[in-house]
């Protein structure tokens, strides 16, 4: 299984052991898979966050 996906589910897991239920249960949980998909991408080289901020190297 690669990082994205274990990134994923832990986030997702997380979400789960945080609520108990209901519609903002979901929110959260879709908020902390992404937040988890998001670091597994970052760990992986999918996505590289100082394109996102504007930093930039000189070179």
């Amino acid at each position: 299984m690669d990082l994205m996906r274990t990134g994923l589910f832990a986030g997702l897991l997380l979400a789960l052991s945080a609520t108990v239920g209901g519609f903002g249960g979901f929110l959260l949980a879709l908020v902390l898979g992404a937040i988890g998909l998001a670091v597994g991408a970052v760990l992986e080289g999918r996505l590289d966050l100082g394109a996102l901020t504007g930093n930039r190297r000189r070179g």
